[in-house]
This record gives structure tokens, sequence and C-alpha cells, in this order.
């Protein structure tokens, strides 16, 4: 097959991806996916397969395949027809993110489905946002099974009744899930444009190829990693509800052209919300061995057919229903990965960098706005600093590994929320010391211009990003609320109710140094 095709076709896919992204960024109505680009969009085979995504969200689109699989398995999609989730445990990540699944169908034959995810800035639960300090997932909101949306074309009433009942901002919801709705409607006319030109039975000769291509080249990198056995342990700070340093031990076996890595020994799960599902360890691992790959390689299902995932039902890494998993989506995801850095910088110690923050500073604000008398719910991540690595100084005040959102601009949040953001700025030598420096994190401190619950998930508070090969740690982040004029340090997760004129502080870890 002539490698020119299979170029242009891959790149053709990945538009379809991309444009159903910029569809949805630009119909929503939440800064959350306005702004911040809290979405993921991607195209599966009719086996729920990936085989095309845009440069999104890695801790979504590692994951996605299991929300699309469950769709199929539990429904019987129509031409028309789309099914929306967020059950952790049935293919979802936490609450928050919404799935909703598509067919494409093409002469009365499925061929394809596309899937978009985003981040909803509330889904209802204990405390606004979603991201609460819960022992259960009961409490962190509204769990949605695989259910149709939209049947033969039209949304069912009932289903979009019952779940803006149970939010805070029901017309928010409404407008960003009819933006998801949009985005796929997109993704299901482009890509019968393409069958058009192509047929039918060369896009799908096309599809498989792609992945078998990029199986190839994943085999081919896995050769050069020196066969062995190679192990690292990093801990969680705490659970937020009395569990300490929360261990998760990974171990990489490696031989011929393919690996196994085996989370079996990490820590049971904890009662408090740093559980992750499986589909997120599966997705922290897929992201760490695309970054070994090329740039130019296509992301999808067949990178991954080389690696196996070991994972122990019950520990931290692979919690049981009804465990609360809204900090395991985004908090214990990146310390899956910062392990298996760990693990792969001992066989690649030239390639692989130290610890970037670790963390996505998780911070909820939620009440009622005074200028509209209407609940608002505020849901942000905040970068930090990237790890060193040989050759190159870390990149400061960026996100990092699991997340790839953007910061909310000062302007768009002070406009949409009854917020002052009184510093944004980068957190300087908070970075890791060595030959080459990590980078530093971000202060980020926002005034209350009205009473508000306040919550944050957050972590490397207490155990530093590590430095590699003699480079040191970075500095550790700090959360602080500020009082009537006195400051007080908060613990990594915490969730208060603050009044009018109190601030919140934010200072993001940095990354590693590098010797």
């Amino acid at each position: 097959m002539s490698l020119l095709l299979l170029e242009v076709f891959k790149n053709k896919l990945s538009s379809i991806a991309e444009e159903m992204g910029l569809v949805l960024q630009r119909t929503s109505f939440s800064p959350n996916i306005k702004e911040r680009k809290d979405l993921s969009c991607a195209i599966f085979t009719e086996e729920g397969e990936l085989i095309a995504q845009a440069e999104h969200i890695p801790v979504h689109l590692g994951s996605m395949s299991s929300a699309v699989r469950e769709a199929i398995r539990s429904t019987n999609m129509k031409d028309g027809d789309m099914v929306l989730l967020n059950d952790p445990y049935r293919g979802g990540t936490h609450l928050p993110d919404l799935t909703l699944v598509a067919p494409v169908f093409y002469k009365g034959e499925r061929l394809f489905y596309v899937a978009c995810r985003a981040h909803h800035a509330d889904i209802g639960g204990i405390t606004h946002g979603s991201m609460p300090l819960a022992d259960s997932l009961f409490q962190e909101g509204l769990i949605i099974p695989p259910v149709k949306i939209i049947s033969e074309g039209k949304i069912n009433d009932d289903v979009l009744k019952l779940i803006t009942a149970n939010v805070r901002t029901p017309q928010e919801r409404e407008g960003d899930l009819k933006a998801q709705i949009m985005a796929n409607k997109v993704g299901i006319r482009r890509l019968k444009e393409l069958i058009d030109i192509y047929g039918k039975e060369e896009v799908k000769r096309l599809s498989e190829e792609l992945m078998n291509y990029s199986e190839r080249v994943m085999r081919k990198v896995l050769t050069d990693i020196p066969e062995g056995t190679y192990t690292f342990t990093d801990f969680l700070d705490d659970d937020g509800l009395g569990k300490e340093n929360i261990a998760i031990r990974v171990k990489v076996v490696k031989k011929g052209d393919s690996v196994t890595v085996d989370f079996s020994d990490s820590d049971p799960q904890v009662e408090g919300p740093m559980n992750a599902v499986r589909s997120i360890t599966l997705s922290a691992v897929y992201y760490v061995f695309r970054c070994l790959l090329p740039e130019d390689i296509p992301t999808n299902d067949g990178c991954f057919r080389s690696i196996r995932v070991v994972t122990k039902r019950g520990t931290v890494v692979d919690a049981n229903f009804p465990s609360p998993v809204s900090g395991g989506n985004v908090e214990t995801s990146q310390r899956i990965v910062d392990a298996l850095l760990g693990a792969l910088s001992k066989a690649l110690p030239g390639r692989i960098p130290a610890a970037s923050q670790g963390t996505m500073n998780n911070l909820t604000v939620g009440g009622v706005d005074p200028r509209t008398g209407e609940s608002f719910t505020y849901y942000e991540t905040i970068g930090g600093g990237m790890g060193a690595w040989k050759g190159g100084d870390g990149e400061s005040a960026v996100h990092s590994h699991m997340t790839n959102t953007m910061n909310t601009p000062i302007e768009a949040l002070e406009h949409s929320y009854p917020f002052l953001v009184t510093e944004y700025s980068v957190r300087r030598n908070s970075g890791g010391e060595g030959k080459w420096k990590g980078g530093d994190g971000i202060i980020r401190e926002i005034e209350l211009l009205t009473e508000a619950t306040v919550t944050v998930l957050s972590e490397r508070r207490k155990h530093p990003p590590y430095g590699l090969f003699g480079g040191k740690p970075a500095e550790r982040g700090k959360n602080v609320v500020i009082r009537n004029g006195r400051a007080e340090e908060m613990p990594s997760k915490f969730s208060l109710k603050l009044k009018k004129g109190d601030r919140v502080r934010i200072e993001t870890p940095g990354g590693g140094g590098y010797a």
C-alpha cells in the first residue's frame, strides 16, 4: 500500500475529529469547554476500536474506547441515534465527563462510530462542580448509564429533563450537551463525505491498515527497549479523608516486541475520591507509550496491541463500584504516569524526563451570582512546571501529561463569574535544580465577590515531583485561603464555604530537575 495514500487518509480522518472539537468548543455554553477546551473527539470502527483522534485530552482519549464499546454492548443504536453515558464503571472516567456516542450509517450499513467527551462544570452531587470529598460514587453526582438521548434524530426530552433537574446550572448543561450533539453530527456528515470519495471498502481497508501501521511502529519502538524488568513506586499524598501515602507500584516487563505493565501491587482502593477505574489506568499507560513514538504516527488502538496492562480489582488503580472516583481521573492518572515514567527511566535513561508537576490542581467554586440571582459553578485545572530532560530545561506554567487544557483567561473568568483575579503569575524558582532545570509552576489567586463553596483536589503537596539522575525535586504545591487579612495554609484536598472578600491562592508545583 502506498504510504502517501495512507498519510493523506490519516490526515483526513484526524481533520474530521479536529473539526468536531472546534464545533463543540465554539457552540458550547460553559467557559470550561469554550475557553479551557476540556473536551475530546474521536472516530471508532464498528467494533469500537479507536482509529483517529484529535489532539485533545489524553485522559479522555485513551479511555473513550471503553465507553464506545459499552454503548455498543448496552444499546441497539440505529441510524440517527446517540447514546449518552458517564458511569465510570461502564466506560466513563468520572461523572462530570459526559460521553456522547453516535453510529455512522452509510446506505443502511453501520460502518463507524463518532464520539465526543466533555467535562461539564456540574453534574449534581454534594458540592458545586461535582468534585467533592466523597466516600461514595453516589455523592459525586448523577450517574448516567448508556442511554439514548437521541432516537432516530429526535432528542429524548424526558432524558434531558432528568439530567437538567439534577444539576445546579441546567441551562448551561443543556447548552453544552447540544454542542456535543452538533459535534457528532458534523463528524457523521464528514465521514459520509469521505466514504463518497473513497468508497466503503477502501475506507474500511485504509482504516485497518492505519492500525496495522501503528502497531508495526510501536513494536519497533518496543524492540529498541532493553529486555528486562523495571520497577518504580510513587505516592499520592492522601485521599482527603485520612488515608495518606497511597502507593502506586508498577513493574514493567519487556520481552521481544511487547511489554507487560503490572500495577497489581498498588495499594488497595481508598475511602476518598482518589480511586481510578481500570480505563483510566489504561489511558495513562497508553499515553506514556504513545509519547515514545514519532509525532507523526497516527494514534489508534493499533499502537496498543503490543502492550498488556495488568491490574488487581479493588486497588486504587482498578477500583470496585461504588468507590468515589472524581480525583482518580484527574490526580491518580497523573501519578500512574509518573510511576511508569520512573520505571522506564531505568530502561531509557536518555529519553525519559524528570517528573512534571504531577497534579491538575482542581479548583471548583459555586454559589449564587449576585449580578443575575442564578447559580454558578466554576471549574478549573491549573498548570505547573514540566520536568527537565537530558538536553533541556522543563517548560514553565503549562499543563502536562494527562491534561491538555488551557487556563481560563482572566477576562473570561471575571466576565462569567463573581470573581476578581488578584494574581496570576509564574511561581519563580519552583522547578528542581540540576544541569537542566525543571519548569516553574503558577500562582493563581482569586478574590470572591460573593459567598461561595470552594473545593480543591490537588496533589504533590507532600511528595514533591522527583528529579532524575541527581537532579533535585521540584517545590511542592501550596493551597492558601486568605480570610480577614490572615493567610491559612490548607491541605491538598479541602472543601469550605467562604465569604465575599475572601481569597483562594493556589501555588502549583514545578517540574523535577535533571542532572
